[in-house]
């Protein structure tokens, strides 16, 4: 229905403004509104107002399209939200910008409240930032293409999704590579992108409703066709960064000294020894239990792996649950304490009634997003396989213990996918759980929201493979791949994905050792390039072609010849006696002169200048494993095959 031109195809109420700073607000510092969508002579405007400035909303015009119900006004928000809002997040510090933004009423204003009414059309939006998920009301705040931000909305009976789902009919929205919560605008118009969404089918649905599947469901639909994300979101962000303003910051301005280059010596060859067998193994333990000589046995464990029935032993070594020096003795009263600590963990969760945890968002979100990863966790993986399968139980209890153990991370989707393996490997409850938290503590920056950690890695990978193969980096340059974006599941959750079950727990124990550095990953990634380089070069592929192939590797890389490549390739760059010293710091040669802050040159759009020395490398020793794990109660069924 239409109304003098006008057509509200959205309407929420419980949409407030925060006049006061402070983290818990008085009602007198809240400002109850209406937020609407309208349609209006070709121009679609956002226009929230006081609520006795709103009107009746039995006087407004809705306009639903046939047969479908309008879901946009009635659906309600999940109650889940894991964090804090921001103090920032309150009008007086966004206030409208009124050169911009000027306020544009249909009545003039009963009270003083009324000065707060705004009308945006959306064809001025540049972005908009979504609130850190959190137990107070979420909220968004929009930013025009002037670079003002008018107030933010916070919706008390929620509502943010619909609205997003609303305006993604209007406009696209991509996540900004910088900051997760940060949505990026762009009109409809775009033939370029909506071409390419057509053309590589990125979305079973619609295009247009990219946004809503991401809101869903946002860690499976980056998992079940990433190449084809990743994709979208780099052309996607592409034209918007090549003109973006003060706001959204460029990369630094330190691209790769063309010039600069590294002349690396032959190829050396490499061998890959035979398992260390149980019996290796006994030969150094030592009186009371003590192991000895551990660093000939971590450069055994390294260059072979382990057998699978030693394993169940080891790992708890390698992982940090075990200290490598410790007694018999100490190693069981070590675990009877872990256990202890366990049960009590444990027992916060299972204690929690299921009236309580209908009060508590929290708990509620991490439990529904455990119970769905672990129903599809390795299922065709036989020590996983059936509906009452124990293993099952157990992966979920593991990781809802782990929320308590790790409060500020909680739970987050591909962790069921590094836990799963140490369980069928364990085969112990309290002893897989505190193996779990010794991997964690090495990723657990994979998984922070910031994604700092992910963007530091890739920026190391490009910069190792330009060392390496510049020519192969000119290539993917070229074909607009530059940013290596596509082995961003493989440094994720360390190429879990990429090779048979029986094969990953080859790849993690050689990596835990920290063997012959801090960062193999990286030279497995290095590795992985290399072998496929021919392929992609001398094929003409180009981006899309890329990704598929990429994707395509899964379940047929062999472990062993990328291991015995990646070392190739760390003797090749350790025997350069004109290293790059950011180079030497990537593979653990020196010691990094500062860490890494959020403005250094570690973003994988931005990669790391090439910085020359004279000093030839040295190895320092292997630092120990630092996560402090515990153990204790057996279950699980017996040994499957694929160890």
């Amino acid at each position: 229905m239409e109304s003098s031109g006008y057509r509200v195809v959205f309407e929420k109420g419980g949409v407030y403004l925060h006049t006061s700073a402070k983290r818990h607000q008085d009602p007198d510092s809240l400002i109850a509104g209406v937020i609407r969508v309208v349609e209006k002579d070709n121009d679609v405007i956002l226009h929230w107002a006081p609520v006795e400035e709103a009107g009746d909303s039995t006087q407004i015009l809705f306009s639903k399209k046939p047969g479908r119900k309008d879901s946009c006004i009635s659906e309600e928000e999940p109650t889940f939200d894991p964090g804090y809002e921001p103090d920032w997040a309150v009008i007086s510090t966004v206030r409208p910008q009124p050169c911009h933004s000027e306020p544009k009423r249909v009545a003039e204003p009963s009270s003083s409240q009324g000065s707060w009414a705004f009308s945006v059309s959306l064809g001025e939006l540049k972005s908009i930032r979504r609130s850190k998920p959190g137990l107070n009301w979420a909220y968004l705040v929009l930013v025009t293409q002037a670079g003002g931000s008018l107030p933010a909305l916070h919706f008390h009976r929620g509502g943010t999704r619909a609205l997003l789902r609303v305006l993604s009919r209007y406009l696209l929205l991509a996540s900004s590579p910088r900051d997760s919560r940060l949505y990026l605008v762009f009109p409809h118009d775009s033939s370029a992108l909506s071409n390419s969404f057509h053309h590589l089918q990125l979305f079973d649905q619609d295009s247009s409703n990219v946004v809503s599947r991401f809101f869903q469901d946002p860690y499976s639909t980056t998992f079940s066709s990433f190449s084809r994300v990743t994709n979208f979101f780099r052309g996607a962000l592409q034209p918007h960064l090549e003109g973006a303003s003060s706001d959204l910051p460029l990369p630094p301005d330190d691209e790769v000294e063309k010039g600069f280059q590294v002349k690396l010596g032959p190829r050396r060859p490499v061998k890959r020894a035979p398992p260390v067998t149980e019996e290796e193994w006994a030969l150094h333990v030592g009186p009371e239990g003590r192991l000895q000589r551990v660093p000939e046995l971590k450069a055994r464990i390294f260059s072979g792996g382990l057998s699978s029935s030693l394993r169940r032993v080891a790992w708890k070594f390698l992982l940090g649950y075990l200290s490598w020096e410790g007694s018999a003795e100490e190693h069981r009263a070590h675990e009877l304490q872990k256990t202890d600590h366990y049960f009590t963990m444990k027992l916060q969760w299972k204690s929690v009634s299921p009236e309580q945890e209908r009060r508590n968002s929290l708990l509620h979100g991490y439990r529904s997003l455990i119970e769905r990863d672990v129903s599809r966790t390795d299922r065709t993986n036989r020590f996983y396989q059936g509906p009452e399968n124990p293993g099952l139980h157990l992966l979920n209890d593991i990781l809802l213990t782990y929320c308590m153990y790790n409060f500020d991370l909680g739970y987050v989707q591909g962790m069921s996918d590094l836990l799963s393996p140490i369980l069928y490997v364990i085969l112990n409850e309290v002893d897989a759980f505190w193996c779990f938290c010794g991997f964690m503590e090495l990723v657990h920056g994979n998984f922070e929201e910031s994604q700092e950690t992910m963007k530091r890695q890739l920026g190391q990978l490009l910069l190792l493979l330009r060392v390496l193969d510049p020519p192969l980096c000119d290539f993917l340059d070229s074909q607009d791949s530059g940013s290596l974006c596509f082995c961003f599941r493989w440094l994720l959750i360390w190429f879990k994905r990429e090779f048979p079950f029986s094969d990953v727990l080859r790849l993690w124990e050689v990596l835990w050792t920290k063997l012959p550095g801090p960062n193999l990953h990286l030279l497995v990634a290095c590795a992985i390039l290399d072998m496929e380089r021919d392929t992609l070069m001398l094929s003409g592929f180009g981006s899309n072609e890329i990704l598929k192939h990429i994707n395509e590797l899964t379940m047929k890389l062999s472990v062993e010849d990328v291991l015995k490549r990646a070392e190739a390739l760390y003797w090749q760059l350790l025997a350069c006696r004109e290293l790059p010293h950011n180079v030497q710091e990537i593979l653990g040669l020196v010691t990094p002169a500062e860490p890494h802050s959020p403005s250094s040159p570690s973003s994988p759009a931005s990669p790391l200048q090439l910085s020359p020395t004279c000093s030839p490398p040295v190895v320092p020793p292997s630092a120990d494993p630092a996560p402090e794990p515990d153990s204790s109660l057996e279950i699980l069924p017996e040994d499957e095959d694929g160890a």
